[in-house]
């Protein structure tokens, strides 16, 4: 592949995924100079996953089932223990 980009592995349980990524944008992304490519991808799949969640509880028709509220709200946990802060607070879109 391409000298400028990186490939990152990701491995869940039974599975691993390659991602391939320019190495600039990640530089780009990167908010402090000794945050690996890893936690850079790590971030930002946290922010999409979190938005996911979001938005199928809050911005869907009709009220969600028990177990996508649960989710969101674990989903939600985590990210303000990955970051210090809750989603709301990094998005300013808060419920």
């Amino acid at each position: 592949m391409d000298s400028d980009t990186v490939t990152l592995t990701i491995e869940g349980d039974d599975a691993t995924d390659e991602l391939t990524v320019p190495s600039g944008l990640l530089d780009i992304l990167r908010e402090e100079a000794d945050e690996t490519d890893p936690q850079v991808v790590g971030d930002i799949a946290m922010f999409g996953l979190a938005q996911r969640i979001h938005g199928a509880v809050h911005h869907s028709q009709g009220e969600p089932d028990e177990e996508i509220a649960a989710l969101e709200e674990l989903t939600l946990d985590l990210f303000e223990e990955r970051f210090g802060a809750t989603f709301g607070e990094l998005t300013g879109h808060d419920h």
